[in-house]
């Protein structure tokens, strides 16, 4: 089974303007329209099966309504979507929104501090990551293009994370950091409970650098993503093969690795 770790769906009424905003946050042209319906559609053409939807409440007000979608999209599309939470650390309410995530099925979380305002060391985060271990998968975005010593989620930070909760399942986006992967390779080493996906790698990333990161971690811990809408699961596909150099083989190992984590 082919999986996409990291994807995005918007609800319809937002979905044109979510795409506009992530156009100008990254200063691309994303290659599909945010809908759950493009999605579905350009997976299937390349074979894919199963898709994580992330989602992330920019404001404690948002966190109710953002999980409410990913719940609806997890009921309405059980047979390919697995639907990712998200919460804030200002939501004062918690520790009932994580059990009415685990009431509805909900098996990950999503947390984005560049978006949502916060650093991924906020003391405010570490009771609800506590409550999180052996209950949720944590799906960090990681990495930013701003110098290290202002980026709200570093590599550095995961690994302090990834040894502070030995039991929280974490997942490190971007390969554990987005436009800093020099920091990945030096400061986010290999750990049991840590996984990497490729998302918004391999457009930036020189062929040395992504064989190194490749080289950095088990390969049976990493996650093949697209970010889409920011990238079409097809050319993502092709990019990144061809910087690699994985064979058909362990392009497929890579795609079907995401089984073991919802295993």
């Amino acid at each position: 089974m082919l999986f996409d770790i990291h994807t995005h769906a918007f609800h319809p009424k937002i979905a044109r303007k979510a795409v506009e905003h992530l156009n100008r946050a990254y200063n691309l042209a994303c290659e599909g329209d945010g809908t759950i319906a493009h999605l579905l559609e350009q997976e299937s053409a390349v074979g894919i099966e199963k898709m994580v939807l992330l989602c992330a409440a920019t404001t404690p007000s948002q966190v109710i309504p953002a999980n409410n979608y990913a719940m609806e999209l997890q009921r309405s599309h059980p047979e390919h979507v697995i639907a990712f939470g998200t919460f804030h650390p200002e939501y004062a309410r918690w520790e009932e929104e994580l059990e009415r995530l685990e009431r509805n099925n909900i098996r990950g979380i999503k947390l984005h501090p560049d978006f949502q305002g916060f650093r991924l060391d906020d003391p405010r985060l570490m009771p609800i990551l506590d409550a999180c271990q052996d209950r949720f998968i944590l799906l960090f975005h990681v990495g930013s293009r701003r110098p290290l010593a202002e980026c709200p989620s570093t590599p550095y930070m995961v690994a302090r994370l990834a040894a502070a909760f030995p039991r929280l399942t974490i997942v490190a986006a971007h390969f554990g950091g987005y436009r800093m992967w020099e920091h990945t390779l030096k400061g986010l080493p290999p750990s049991e409970n840590l996984w990497c996906d490729t998302s918004s790698t391999s457009p930036y990333a020189s062929p040395e650098l992504l064989k190194a990161l490749l080289a950095h971690f088990p390969r049976e811990r990493l996650l093949f993503g697209t970010d889409w809408p920011l990238y079409s699961p097809d050319k993502e596909i092709r990019r990144f093969q061809e910087k690699s150099g994985l064979s058909d083989s362990r392009m497929a190992d890579l795609m079907g690795n995401a089984l073991h984590l919802f295993a």
